[in-house]
Order: structure tokens, then C-alpha cells, then sequence
């Protein structure tokens, strides 16, 4: 079978790899879609932690089942996504139902290689059905898991005052959710472009861009001089991360679910005179997966506002490094799993 490897920063090639065969307890996937994400254009770039070279990217999926162990619901045939965090079920975390923070953890595209393949074996556990979604929806769940389960982890209230650091991809899953819950969101950039997608497609209340001069004023102005009770940062950038402890609320809580290589600072006689609470959120559990399922099939969340590009998996190679470039204005490219010529990176739009 064709896979894709990215063999070290920076460069990506086509392999062949024998199919996987079918071992107790595991399914066989045939991909349909893959969704890139920011995990796979870190480790491209190289920004990636946990990450070792070479390595298959890929774990937004959507599959066709074609062999199974031990998955009992299941049907050959099926259109599934998976949970791409692979737990051991036996440590701490495991033990007390976070099986997304697993000590032993095994994260598909990261840890282990993931689904840039025309076949992928998983463990049955992982299998998530689809509930009537098609593939591209489907493709989309990981990544709108992640929001909702950064906002669970925030415990946003109706009414409250969120601040979702990143536009990107996560970001704006996470302004959804926060959105839903209820919340006042203010999204938060560098990019024009991005922030003007929240307004028009996401119908966020309030914009700011990071890098005016008037940022801080705009906050306190948006939140009647209280700033926001809850911080989420999607980024993924060390200023920016570290920029978001000053617009926190006293008695605030700030999530980051964003991630990056270096240390965290920020003044503790600031952070305690807030008497401020710092989480991280990591990954998603099945119960995220499900709310979300469930809130694309009751149309609460539109996933093909996401869809800025489609590439063939043929013309991947070549097309990956353009979605760092800002000049793109990926959103989410989604690939096709076929050889087909006529599939470029070309906007959709």
C-alpha cells in the first residue's frame, strides 16, 4: 500500500508499506479522509514535542471498516472515525476515566504512525460510528472534540465572558462550544482574515486583533473593565500563551490547549492576586466525541464551514508545505484518499 512518511522536518515522501493484517482485538481501516491539523504542520516544521522522525502523520480520519475483532455494534463496511488517543487502560489516569492524558498514551500520527496510509490498523476500542455522517464531517470530529472538551474543562458558564486565543482550526471549534454554552466569546488573532471568518461564519460576538496597540483597552472596554472570567488559549505560541495571563479576570480560570516546546512564564504576584485557576486540556474523551456528533447532526455546528481545501492524496507531497503559508488561507484541507488528478489544493470557497 502507498503511504506517506515525513521523513524528517521540512520533507515528506511516498513509501510503500506492506497492508496491515488483521490481530486480536484491532480493526482494519480503509481511509476515505484525512484532515490536516496543527499537530501534522508542527511536525512538519519541526515544533512538534513528543515527536520523533520518521513518522506517519495523520489522525483526523474518516474509514471504511473492512476488519474487525471485538468490536461488537460494528459492521463491516461501516464509515467510522476513531479516537487517535491510544490508552493502556491499566495507569492513573486511565483508572480514573481520562484515558485522554494516559501516562502511557500512544496518540495515532504522533507517538505511532497514523493514517497518511491507503489502510490502518486500530484498536477496536477507538472505533466511533458515525451516526449518519459523511465522510468529510466525520473527518472533522477530532479536531472540534478538542474545543469541547477545553470548554468543559474551563466550566463556562451562560452569560460569562470567553476569550479563545487562536483562530485557528481548535479556536474556532472551541468558540463553537463556548458559544453553545451559553457564553460571550471574543475571539482573539494576528489575522484579519481569520477574525472576520468569526463574524461572519461563526457569529462571534467580539474581535480583537492581538497585535494593535488598543488590544487591552478593547478587552476591558468588551467586558465593562472586568475582562474575560475565562481564558482559552488555541495557539500554541509561547508570547501568546504567556500574553494571556494579563487578560484574565481576577477569580478567572485559563485553559491551554494549545501546546510548545518551552517554559511557561508569567508574574505570580499577578496570577495570585487574581487568585486565578490554570489548566491544561489535553486531547478529547468519547463523550466529546459524541456531544459532538451529536450537535453536527442537530445543525448546532455547521462542519463545512471548516473546508477550505481538498488535495488528492497523490498531490499531498507537494501541496503540504503551501498550508504554512499564510497567503493559502487554509482553514482545514481535507484529503481525499484517491489518486484522482483533477483533486488539486485549489480553494473551495
Amino acid at each position: 500500500m502507498k503511504t506517506l512518511v515525513c521523513t524528517q522536518s521540512g520533507n515528506l515522501e511516498y513509501q510503500t508499506a506492506p497492508q496491515p493484517i488483521l490481530t486480536p482485538n484491532n480493526a482494519i481501516l480503509r481511509i476515505k479522509r484525512i484532515g490536516i491539523c496543527g499537530t501534522d504542520l508542527h511536525a512538519f516544521e519541526g515544533t512538534q514535542p513528543y515527536f520523533e522522525y520518521p513518522r506517519i502523520l495523520g489522525h483526523e480520519l474518516a474509514a471504511e471498516l473492512i476488519e474487525f475483532d471485538s468490536a461488537p455494534g460494528f459492521e463491516m463496511g461501516e464509515i467510522v472515525t476513531i479516537i487517535p488517543y491510544f490508552n493502556c487502560g491499566l495507569c492513573i489516569a486511565c483508572r480514573q476515566g481520562k484515558p485522554n492524558c494516559c501516562v502511557n498514551i500512544k496518540v495515532c500520527g504522533v507517538h505511532i504512525d497514523g493514517g497518511m496510509v491507503e489502510y490502518l490498523s486500530v484498536p477496536s476500542y477507538s472505533l466511533v460510528h458515525s451516526n449518519g455522517l459523511n465522510s468529510d464531517e466525520l473527518a472533522l470530529v477530532e479536531p472540534l472534540a478538542i474545543g469541547a472538551h477545553g470548554v468543559k474543562r474551563a466550566g463556562v458558564n451562560e452569560g460569562e465572558f470567553v476569550l479563545v486565543i487562536g483562530a485557528g482550526p481548535i479556536g474556532l471549534g472551541t468558540m463553537e462550544f463556548a458559544r453553545i454554552a451559553g457564553a460571550k466569546v471574543i475571539a482573539m488573532d494576528i489575522n484579519d482574515e481569520r477574525l472576520a471568518f468569526c463574524s461572519k461564519k461563526l457569529h462571534v460576538d467580539h474581535t480583537i486583533n492581538a497585535l494593535s496597540a488598543h488590544a487591552m483597552k478593547q478587552l476591558r472596554d468588551i467586558t465593562n473593565g472586568d475582562m474575560p472570567t475565562v481564558v482559552i488559549d488555541a495557539t500554541g505560541s509561547q508570547k501568546a500563551i504567556n500574553n494571556g495571563f494579563s487578560y484574565m479576570a481576577h477569580g478567572g480560570r485559563y485553559v491551554l490547549i494549545g501546546l510548545q516546546k518551552g517554559e511557561i512564564g508569567f508574574s505570580h504576584p499577578e496570577f495570585h492576586k487574581r487568585e486565578g485557576t490554570l489548566m491544561s486540556s489535553r486531547n478529547a474523551t468519547r463523550i466529546d466525541f459524541e456531544q459532538v456528533i451529536n450537535f453536527m447532526k442537530g445543525r448546532l455546528i455547521d462542519p463545512l464551514n471548516y473546508i477550505t481545501h481538498r488535495i488528492a492524496f497523490n498531490h499531498l507531497k507537494n501541496e503540504f508545505p503551501s498550508l504554512l503559508q499564510p497567503e493559502t488561507r487554509v482553514i482545514k484541507a481535507m484529503v481525499d484518499l484517491t489518486w484522482d488528478d483533477s483533486i488539486t489544493a485549489a480553494s473551495i470557497s
